[in-house]
């Protein structure tokens, strides 16, 4: 799927052209696996996070199919969640 960012939001395409506007919550690279990982969700649904591999360059994001890669996605939203910073910035 094609994807583009603009300011806090991603417009996603998808094979037939439908485009489905999505929140970026906050996205991180691992440097280990070169990749970059964007958590999405839609505005009327703040509760359904989404995670995906984002590649900039060519504007596209897939799914994680990779068990191990999907745990440490997991790990790092999890932490996200637990920060007393962001916990405050909620309230």
């Amino acid at each position: 799927m094609s994807a583009k960012i603009s300011d806090s939001e991603m417009i996603i395409i998808n094979e037939k052209g439908e485009e489905t506007v999505l929140n970026i919550l906050f996205t991180y690279m691992n440097e280990e696996r070169g990749k970059s990982y964007v958590f999405l969700y839609e505005k009327d649904d703040e509760e359904n996070v989404m995670a995906f591999i984002y590649d900039e360059q060519n504007e596209t994001i897939s799914e994680i199919e990779d068990d191990e890669e999907y745990e440490e996605v997991e790990e790092v939203f999890n932490a996200y969640n637990e920060d007393p910073k962001i916990a405050e910035a909620k309230k």
